[in-house]
């Protein structure tokens, strides 16, 4: 059984709130879990502290017997200092999608395209 440590989706339409929980990795987003871990409120200021509570205590326990936090949650970690996320990076992202479109067009054509600046 693979554990994860996961974003349960709580609130009323348009209001978004999260629950911090740990779940068997093939139930639903919001079907069951095993234990709650804290909760996350994205509609409050980044500034505030009631935005994010985690009992970290909790989240060690969970990590030392195996579960595995997603990239959401991962986040909030590293920021918590708890573990270390690495960086992405997409730079095809920046690019709008129909110069990507036609980058790619051009290089199935046979020659490599300059990118645009």
């Amino acid at each position: 059984m693979s554990l994860k440590i996961r974003l349960a989706r709580a609130g009323t339409k348009k209001r978004p709130f999260y629950h911090v929980v740990v779940a068997d990795s093939r139930s639903p987003r919001d079907g069951r879990f095993i234990e709650r871990l804290g909760h996350f409120n994205p509609l409050l200021p980044k500034e505030r502290t009631e935005r994010l509570k985690i009992d970290l205590d909790k989240v060690k326990a969970w990590l030392a017997k195996g579960a595995l936090p997603t990239d959401r949650v991962l986040r909030f970690l590293d920021e918590a200092g708890l573990m270390k996320r690495t960086p992405r990076s997409n730079p095809q992202k920046a690019i709008p999608r129909k110069e990507r479109k036609a980058q790619a067009e051009a290089a199935a054509k046979g020659g490599a395209a300059a990118p645009a600046s």
